[in-house]
């Protein structure tokens, strides 16, 4: 009997895939790669023939290719060729603004960074950081540009960043105010370019490609801090930014017994009690360090500085009383804290935890509930790849 093909068995045009269908497909490669067409229409829910016209299309565009070498045996008939992300054809630029740095890298779409340069402010004016921004930018394309061809352009910063109109609305540290960071560097360097804030961006890299993936999309909480500190926050997978983007403004929360000024005129705000800059003041004061960088503070602890060691610890339980805070406010699968001591010195993170436990009342195994950064190495450059590569997995048909 000839079997009559079914409407819905065709493979849709084009123009009628939803365009969250191509994303479904794209995140499943992205999670479960190398992965056979049939396991991604299960694991979608979405018919075979849709599956095979997205991956067609999917690999026009580079974004995923067959990965024959992944074939377990042929087995009987044609062997099922699997899918993965496409790590070489394409990727995205990564841009962080910190207080004495840029950092500007080049990430594939598994967010591996490839090429990272970090550059001190010459000087820390909106147009003049912007425009180094761009020739590196330009640089990186130059050199690495005709052999991968870049989707866009994430940047991250802290402060009050609006991530719909791509303008960073206040950055006191920095002194910045109401500056168009996405019309800016898209005019310089002719990409697509999305910004948001430094917590909300590795929130989003957690989301996407971190060790806790599954459970920071059910519901998660992001400290960062650095010489700025905020917080991102997400149910269901969607990061809540609030009806002005100002959602995780926690930097003047009051810290118990903490005399540190604050730049808004108070004592014992949180951002003045663990930011950087008091952190390296102390310990340059101390004679610890030789250079005003909290890499210098990591580097004397992992080197064995009792003196480093101490300090870091001492911040963690701070940040881990604030931690306390958000966890019973909000209660989420995962806390997640970047913060350099618990990203990289060994009992930061035990302090940290142990801090929590103790101020917390929502009774969390601090072990599978309480997590450093997966990105400990490249926390900064992620970051800002991860702006860009959300909305790359959102809408990979734009």
């Amino acid at each position: 009997m000839q079997r009559t093909t079914r409407r819905s068995d065709l493979p849709l045009p084009a123009a009628r895939r939803s365009p969250d269908s191509t994303a479904a497909v794209l995140r499943a490669v992205l999670d479960h790669g190398p992965i056979a067409r049939s396991s991604i229409a299960r694991a979608t829910r979405l018919s075979a023939a849709t599956v095979s016209g997205i991956a067609a299309s999917l690999q026009e565009r580079g974004l995923v290719r067959e990965v024959p070498e992944a074939v377990v045996r042929p087995g009987i008939g044609r062997p099922h060729v699997p899918l993965d992300v496409d790590s070489a054809a394409v990727g995205v630029i990564g841009v962080h603004i910190a207080v004495p740095r840029a950092t500007v890298a080049l990430l594939n779409l598994r967010g591996r960074v490839l090429v990272r340069h970090q550059d001190p402010h010459g000087r820390r004016d909106p147009q003049s950081v912007l425009a180094a921004v761009a020739d590196r930018v330009a640089a990186i394309r130059r050199e690495h540009g005709r052999r991968r061809r870049i989707l866009g352009l994430g940047l991250a910063t802290g402060g009050w960043v609006d991530g719909v109109n791509g303008t960073v609305v206040e950055h006191p540290v920095l002194g910045w105010r109401d500056v168009p960071v996405a019309a800016t560097l898209s005019a310089a360097t002719r990409l697509p370019v999305r910004v948001d804030s430094n917590s909300r961006a590795l929130l989003r890299a957690e989301q996407l490609l971190g060790r806790v993936a599954g459970a920071a999309r059910r519901s998660a909480v992001q400290i960062f801090v650095g010489n700025v500190v905020d917080v991102a926050f997400a149910t269901g997978g969607v990061i809540h930014q609030g009806p002005r983007s100002a959602a995780g403004a926690v930097a003047h929360l009051p810290v118990e017994g903490c005399a540190e000024p604050c730049s808004c005129g108070r004592i014992g705000c949180l951002q003045a009690a663990v930011g950087e800059r008091a952190l390296v003041r102390r310990a340059l004061a101390a004679g610890l360090i030789e250079r005003p960088d909290i890499h210098a503070v990591v580097d004397a602890a992992l080197a064995g500085s009792a003196g480093a060691v101490a300090l870091l610890e001492e911040r963690a339980r701070r940040v881990g009383r604030a931690a306390a805070l958000l966890l019973d406010l909000f209660d989420p699968d995962v806390l997640l804290v970047s913060e350099a001591g618990a990203n990289r010195v060994p009992g930061c993170l035990a302090a940290l935890r142990a801090e929590v436990a103790a101020w917390s009342s929502a009774g969390a195994d601090m072990t599978t509930t309480v997590h450093p950064s997966s990105f400990p190495e490249n926390v900064l450059a992620v970051a800002g790849g991860a702006v860009a590569l959300d909305q790359v997995y959102a809408n990979p048909s734009i």
